[in-house]
């Protein structure tokens, strides 16, 4: 095993993933957990992270830099939030004190918006990941997840963002709600989530009885799950579409996130005459951890 010159951490609600890292930015080896800020107390932080790392440490020090919900007001630390306009490679960690002192723990803060209230955590080590990639990026860049982002990035800086809960709100229909018994499948039917699409863009204020349709239709009609749940998955995407519809006309488009779910993000906006890029979320917070640790770097020199 080659020891790390860095470690990388994406510490998510419900995951942690490391990454040990080159001074260069290859990956020698990653790990993940189910070790997420919701499910532990200030002082179980440390212990599941070394639990995770345990097999890339040495004698010597070495720096690991996190990013995500770890430092949230739960989290491990709590790191401040900047605001927005910022630009999203250029943070001012928090350093976290550690009883390991084979480790020198950083959190990266989140970025907040004042004006409409919004806030994020972790998408800001993704957008700087795609500046990354492409320093001269302007456009938006739309982060679907449970809680989907759309940001607008100018001049290597974060303007403005816009929150959408509709994945959260795709996961309470799916299981919680009487939608569920009409989506138990994990098909899902492309045209239906296209005429979903088209009819929420079109009349976003009938989302709540479009969505008891799903169940009447499935009663009286025989609906099948996988068209149920393109139908519902069409009508969330739609609603959050009409609502951003400022941040994707007429822009310069990148959609970054789990591939399936970029796919039917790419879909729609696909269909509303919009190209998009794609990329992978793992990739853009890499980069973006990466260009963060960069930055501290010369700072420091």
């Amino acid at each position: 095993m080659i020891a790390p010159d860095w470690i990388a951490v994406d510490w998510g609600t419900s995951h942690l993933r490391a990454y040990s890292m080159t001074q260069a930015g290859r990956v020698l080896a990653k790990a993940q957990s189910p070790d997420g800020m919701g499910a532990l107390t200030p002082d179980a932080f440390e212990p599941a992270l070394l639990r995770l790392i345990e097999p890339w440490l040495s004698a010597q020090c070495t720096p690991v830099l996190a990013c995500g919900m770890v430092g949230a007001k739960q989290g491990w630390v709590e790191a401040p939030y900047r605001a927005a306009p910022c630009v999203p490679h250029l943070p001012s960690p928090i350093n976290v004190t550690t009883h390991d002192n084979r480790i020198s723990m950083q959190i990266l803060p989140g970025v907040c918006q004042n004006k409409p209230a919004d806030v994020m955590r972790g998408e800001e080590t993704q957008v700087a990941g795609v500046l990354a990639e492409q320093p001269e990026f302007d456009g938006v860049v739309c982060l679907p997840g449970t809680h989907s982002k759309w940001v607008h990035v100018s001049a290597s800086e974060i303007v403005s963002f816009q929150t959408a809960m509709t994945g959260e709100m795709f996961d309470l229909m799916a299981n919680q709600s009487v939608l569920r018994h009409s989506v138990s499948s994990d098909a899902l039917d492309q045209h239906a989530f296209d005429d979903a699409i088209s009819e929420t863009l079109s009349r976003p204020e009938r989302l709540a009885q479009a969505m008891f349709g799903i169940r009447a239709e499935g009663l009286l009609h025989g609906l099948d799950s996988a068209k149920a749940r393109g139908r519902l998955s069409g009508l969330l995407i739609g609603a959050e579409l009409a609502a951003t519809r400022p941040y994707w006309l007429g822009q310069n488009v990148l959609v970054g996130g789990a591939p399936a779910l970029v796919a039917l993000y790419a879909r729609a906006l696909a269909a509303q005459g919009v190209p998009v890029q794609t990329r992978d979320a793992e990739r853009l917070t890499l980069a973006g951890l990466c260009l963060a640790r960069q930055s501290l770097s010369e700072a420091r020199h």
